[in-house]
């Protein structure tokens, strides 16, 4: 097990920011803290990389209470590191290498896996938001960790920025990296992470692999001339999940085994004419909302 925390716990005043949270991360996944602003992600983060301490529970990395060694073993990025403006780009990541004791050789290999060797030479101040974000990633690579743990990589970034993060974050992963990720972004998390746990108020809500915790179903939209009698039929015969009424529709998520054919055919057997009857698909949006509320 990579990372293991048992009923962590963190107060600001009355305030319970992460809530008796237990995790468990394994080798090679790529495992994604999600949840809306002030869920606990970023403080669950500093506690685990040990900048904050909690009030209660514990937390064990490769197996066992982590000491100065175990970080030598994990990148992170919780905040951007304090580059200077007036240094290049390669200056700045020898700072950091002094720092963190490790080889300066090392910074080519970094600055050509984020794409910036070219602008190895640049100064600071000169590169846009997306740029700097592939540094701060640089920076977290030095040393090769075996291990990389991410507060929202892609905050504040245009389309083309999160994309260069993401496809970096992703041949990470596909070297055999153990991703540890905190996001509010939705497709992202689906996008890069093959592990979620969803937080809210501190509080893990559920976990599991995103391809079966997240799943989408198919919602199936009617029009008719008696909207709440075909919800309450359907409801009363058992062959929805969920029935909703939004503006002039309803929208459904049948049963398992129900098709619209079949929920074509009870209304016609109830005397309701369906104007409309189409297959929208559950975004994992609509998924994720489900859970937190």
């Amino acid at each position: 097990m990579i990372l293991e925390t048992k009923q962590l716990s963190k107060n600001y005043g009355p305030i319970k920011a992460v809530d008796e949270l237990s995790l468990s991360v394994e080798k090679g996944t790529a495992f994604a803290l999600l949840g809306p602003n002030g869920s606990g992600k970023t403080t669950t983060l500093g506690i685990v990389m040990s900048v904050l301490k909690p009030h209660k529970g514990s937390y064990e990395w490769f197996g066992k209470e982590p000491g100065p060694e175990t970080y030598r073993r994990i990148g992170s990025l919780i905040e951007i590191p304090n580059f200077f403006n007036y240094l290049s780009l390669k200056r700045n990541l020898e700072v950091i290498a002094r720092i963190r004791a490790a080889e300066t050789s090392d910074i080519n290999r970094v600055l050509d896996e984020t794409g910036l060797l070219k602008r190895s030479s640049s100064r600071f101040d000169t590169l846009s938001l997306g740029m700097k974000q592939r540094l701060a990633l640089a920076a977290a690579l030095i040393g090769n960790p075996e291990v990389l743990v991410l507060d929202e990589p892609a905050n504040g970034l245009d389309p083309e920025g999160i994309a260069e993060v993401r496809n970096l974050i992703i041949e990470q992963k596909n070297q055999g990296k153990t991703i540890i990720m905190a996001s509010h972004i939705l497709d992202e998390v689906e996008k890069v992470c093959n592990h979620v746990a969803i937080l809210k108020k501190g509080k893990k809500l559920a976990s599991g692999r995103v391809n079966e915790l997240l799943i989408t179903d198919d919602i199936i939209v009617i029009d008719c001339d008696n909207n709440e009698v075909l919800k309450k039929g359907l409801e009363e015969k058992g062959l929805v999940r969920s029935a909703e009424l939004k503006d002039n529709t309803l929208e459904i998520i049948p049963a398992s085994g129900v098709s619209s054919g079949h929920i074509n055919r009870f209304a016609t057997e109830k005397g309701i004419v369906i104007n409309q009857l189409y297959i929208r698909k559950s975004s994992l949006e609509e998924q994720f909302l489900k859970l937190v509320k």
